[in-house]
C-alpha cells in the first residue's frame, strides 16, 4: 500500500456508529476481518 493517497485507500462503514473509516497499515494482513472503526464500538457489540 506504499505510495497510495489517503483518498484511495479503501474504506468500510461501521455496523454500529454507521460512520465510514479508513485502511489503516496495522489492519493490512487482516483487512477482510475488520469489521469495527475502534475497540469502543466493538465493545459496545458485545453489551446488546
Amino acid at each position: 500500500m506504499k505510495g497510495i493517497k489517503k483518498q484511495h485507500l479503501p474504506t468500510k462503514i461501521c455496523p454500529v456508529c454507521e460512520r465510514p473509516f479508513i485502511w489503516r497499515k496495522k489492519w493490512a494482513k487482516n483487512w477482510d476481518n475488520v469489521k469495527y472503526c475502534s475497540e469502543k464500538c466493538r465493545r459496545t457489540t458485545q453489551k446488546i
